[in-house]
């Protein structure tokens, strides 16, 4: 009896030693809080291309659309600021910022 008793104890104390680590939280953290982020991947490294001797460096010779002049610009400015309905100090400070954009 004395022996059943022991190993009845030992079983016991087992079986709540087991479950004891599950639940244990660090101080200062709740069950709530959400599992850290995965950290971020390693940058990559590329090695940039040498230049070729004797070869041309690669260009975009694409056409660039032709500006408008100031003067252009301002009639535009000074239309727009007319048919916005602003009067004509307030035209002429417009247009100024306009045009320089």
């Amino acid at each position: 009896m004395k022996w059943s008793l022991i190993y009845c104890g030992v079983v016991m104390l087992t079986l709540g030693a087991g479950n004891a680590p599950a639940q244990m939280i660090p101080p200062g953290s709740s069950p709530y809080n959400p599992p850290p982020p995965a950290p971020p991947p390693p940058p990559t490294i590329e090695v940039p291309a040498i230049p070729k001797a004797g070869e041309l460096p690669k260009r975009s010779y694409a056409p660039i659309a032709p500006q408008k002049s100031f003067g252009e610009r301002i009639e535009k400015c000074l239309d727009d600021a007319a048919a916005s309905g602003l009067g004509p100090n307030e035209r002429a400070a417009y247009s100024r910022n306009c045009a320089t954009r």
